[in-house]
Parts: C-alpha cells; sequence; structure tokens
C-alpha cells in the first residue's frame, strides 16, 4: 500500500483510529448506499459519487495533514465509522465530524470513544483552539453524542454552504471541560 502522508494513529481502550484506505472502501460504499447516511449526502448519490466521496476522505490527509479517522475494533481492522478533523476549505469553521459505517457498532459508546479521542488530538496536536460539529436537526443521535461530547448550540455560529438546515455544536476547550 502508498502511504502519502505521516498520518497518526490513535488508540483508546478498545479502538483503533487511522487514516482511510482502499481497504475501508466496501464499508464506505455500504453505508453511503444505505438510508441511515442520508444526513451527509445528496438524494442523487450514485457509486461514482460515491466513490469520489471517500477518495475526497482520503485526499484530504494529504491537502490538509490532517484528517478524519477510520475507527476499528482493535485487533480487527474492519472500518465501523469515521470521526475526527475535518475543514473544506469553504467552511466557515473547522468539524469535529463522525459517521458510524455499521449498525451493529451502534449504541456501544464506540463514536463517544472515538470522537472523543479525536477530539483531543485536534486540540493537542494539530493546535486547534475551537472545533464545531454541524449536525442535521433531525438526527437526534449525533446531536446526544454532541452533547455528551460537552458541547452545546450555538446558534450565532454560521453553517456550512449550502440549502440543508444546520445545527452547530461547539466543542470546549479542553481547559474548561468539566
Amino acid at each position: 500500500m502508498i502511504t502519502l502522508c505521516n498520518a497518526p494513529i490513535l488508540h483508546t481502550s478498545r479502538l483503533t483510529l487511522r487514516a482511510p484506505g482502499p481497504q475501508d472502501w466496501p464499508a464506505f460504499r455500504d453505508f453511503i448506499a444505505h438510508p441511515r447516511s442520508v444526513f451527509i449526502r445528496g438524494d442523487d448519490m450514485d457509486e461514482g459519487k460515491s466513490w469520489r466521496a471517500f477518495c475526497h476522505l482520503i485526499g484530504t490527509w494529504v491537502a490538509r495533514g490532517y484528517g478524519s479517522f477510520v475507527f476499528t475494533l482493535k485487533g480487527n481492522d474492519q472500518a465501523l465509522g469515521l470521526t475526527g478533523p475535518w475543514h473544506p476549505i469553504d467552511w466557515p469553521e473547522a468539524e469535529l465530524g463522525w459517521t458510524v459505517w455499521s449498525p451493529e457498532a451502534e449504541g456501544k459508546g464506540l463514536a463517544f470513544e472515538a470522537a472523543s479521542a479525536a477530539r483531543d488530538h485536534a486540540f493537542r496536536d494539530l493546535g486547534w483552539t475551537t472545533a464545531v460539529s454541524y449536525i442535521d436537526p433531525a438526527n437526534a443521535r449525533s446531536i446526544a453524542l454532541a452533547k455528551r461530547l460537552g458541547a452545546t448550540h450555538d446558534a450565532a455560529a454560521a453553517p456550512p454552504p449550502g440549502d440543508k438546515e444546520t445545527l452547530v455544536f461547539r466543542h470546549p476547550r479542553p481547559e474548561v471541560r468539566p
């Protein structure tokens, strides 16, 4: 496999977080094709658009020097989801995002564990002083995760461009977290 950047690998008690790679394409493709992913994609998603979106995830590591991490159970390289720093060039702020690709990974605290590690990496290693999460108002599970991470709704913050209604949750810096 070709490595295009020096991406860190993060570990938690149960998880490994690593940069996405070609081996993650089937899990991503299946997630994007499922109605569970409608909150992050348009209605006209086909395999070609899914592939370009997947390559965007990988390319962000090269273009920015950081990106979102695929999270897996320790000792098992099967992708369960994605979380981490994300900042498209036209977005008003850097985001901490997450998606759970596998329904079997839901309800076990894995997204919280992965997002916590990715958030800490963004503040500690990337020097971020702020981070937001952009969330579809209908995505109750994502809102609950943002709140569990200590983020609060910031009604004054600008959402990313587009015509979708979006809530902005602001994450506290490490030194002000309870």
